[in-house]
């Protein structure tokens, strides 16, 4: 790719406007602790002690399409990720969680996206709740975006050898899919190839060619934003709800940067740059289904599109 900076100072700045006037404070924190001048991991764990619940998991809109005070495995990625980047997901910390995960967990490994305690509280109608005592079933969704974290840093727990096997199964057997399942796949395995084992990196790198051809086959990725005719709506997403190479390969390391040419994720990047709104952040593309959870999901979008825009800057300049 051409070597190009994309995350102007002006951008930054404008985005920070936008997260000190409308982000939640783990937003904030993570903001200061990534793109500040001093790097402020203690604040990422202050700020997440608000959603942390006495039983390992996590809730009160850390995720925030799913609300309420009952912790959900969709919940755990957010913290698991904040944690990361903080530099402090370790044992202490992570095996709470996988105590937590290892009570909800569905006899084939997997965790649920979410649990039947969550039918008292608002929720998207593109989030189905199971029926109390429905037979739990697992999701790569849920399962693969909790694991890959764990994996990267090192973490050794019983619940988590189980949810690693139950994530290779279900990406070797992964055939209609969707974007979210494919983000979720692709999370396990980009961190299953940076422990760097040679067996798991080579099965790593082939499952990840077979999920790129998927997610090309079946267009569930929009190649050329000026013509968004030309991929598909997955069931029950929104018009429009269309991911980008970019939402695919966040970083240049990722496998799934193999997935798309040169051309393709400079569109990609140029039109992510072209998405920052005047108010410094950046939109949702998903169903709005409430103002306050849109509110409060454009200030991670935003902490995203800035880590994905400064890891290509880079890597352009190495």
């Amino acid at each position: 790719m051409t070597r190009t900076t994309r995350l102007t100072a002006t951008m930054l700045d404008d985005a920070a406007r936008f997260l000190w006037t409308s982000g939640r404070v783990l937003e904030q924190r993570r903001f200061t602790h990534l793109f500040g001048t001093v790097p402020d991991p203690a604040g990422v764990l202050a700020a997440l002690v608000a959603h942390r619940c006495a039983d390992g998991g996590f809730a009160f809109g850390i995720e925030p399409d799913v609300r309420g005070p009952a912790p959900q495995p969709i919940a755990a990625p957010t913290a698991l990720l904040a944690m990361e980047e903080a530099g402090a997901l370790d044992d202490a910390r992570a095996w709470p969680v996988c105590d937590w995960l290892a009570q909800v967990t569905a006899p084939d490994g997997g965790v649920p996206v979410v649990l039947p305690s969550l039918r008292p509280y608002p929720r998207p109608p593109f989030l189905p709740v199971p029926e109390d005592g429905a037979k739990p079933v697992g999701a790569l969704l849920a399962t693969g975006q909790i694991v890959a974290p764990l994996l990267r840093q090192g973490i050794e727990h019983p619940w988590l050898t189980a949810a690693t096997a139950f994530c290779r199964t279900a990406v070797e057997e992964l055939g209609e899919t969707h974007p979210y399942e494919v983000g979720a796949a692709l999370r396990f395995l980009d961190a299953l190839h940076s422990l760097g084992s040679a067996p798991d990196t080579a099965w790593a790198r082939s499952a990840a060619a077979r999920l790129g051809a998927l997610v090309r086959e079946q267009r569930i990725v929009l190649l050329d934003p000026a013509r968004p005719e030309e991929a598909r709506t997955a069931p029950g997403y929104a018009p429009g709800e269309h991911p980008l190479p970019h939402d695919y390969a966040r970083t240049p390391d990722s496998l799934a940067r193999d997935w798309f040419t040169d051309e393709e994720l400079a569109r990609s990047l140029d039109h992510l740059v072209a998405a920052q709104q005047p108010d410094g952040g950046w939109p949702i593309n998903w169903a709005h289904w409430s103002a306050t959870t849109e509110s409060e999901a454009r200030p991670g979008v935003t902490v995203q599109a800035l880590i994905t825009l400064r890891s290509y800057d880079n890597a352009s300049r190495a």
